[in-house]
């Protein structure tokens, strides 16, 4: 299990664990739990670029479609084909087998994201 604690967050319900120069980031279980069972996923490619707070994918469950925005800006190193192949990973495991994209950016850049119990107190207590 991930240590939610040690993770940053965004306004938009995505989750973010930083390696070095690496972001990994995902939705939330709070997200995740909203969207209900999430049937299709669209992830950028490895090696485009991403820009913050920019839509770079979607996610599409059997209550809607919503979009996927990046956390940070950066170069996507690697997406989640676990996630492409089965999209309920999203659901089952959101802090673990559900994370969706790998990029590399500046951690220098992780101004203005959230820790967690700001992004508790975001949701109402429901994170």
């Amino acid at each position: 299990m991930t240590d939610l604690d040690s993770l940053k967050y965004t306004a938009e319900h995505e989750w973010i664990a930083f390696d070095g120069d690496t972001a990994t980031f995902g939705i939330t279980d709070y997200a995740a739990d909203k969207l209900g069972d999430v049937v299709y996923v669209d992830l950028p490619a490895a090696g485009s670029d991403v820009a913050s707070a920019q839509v770079c994918g979607e996610i599409e469950s059997t209550k809607s479609v919503g979009e996927l925005y990046a956390p940070l800006t950066g170069t996507v190193v690697e997406i989640n084909q676990a996630v492409i192949d089965d999209p309920s990973l999203v659901n089952a495991d959101p802090y673990g087998e559900g994370w969706l994209v790998r990029i590399t950016t500046d951690a220098s850049t992780s101004d203005g994201l959230l820790d967690r119990a700001a992004y508790v107190a975001l949701t109402g207590g429901e994170a």
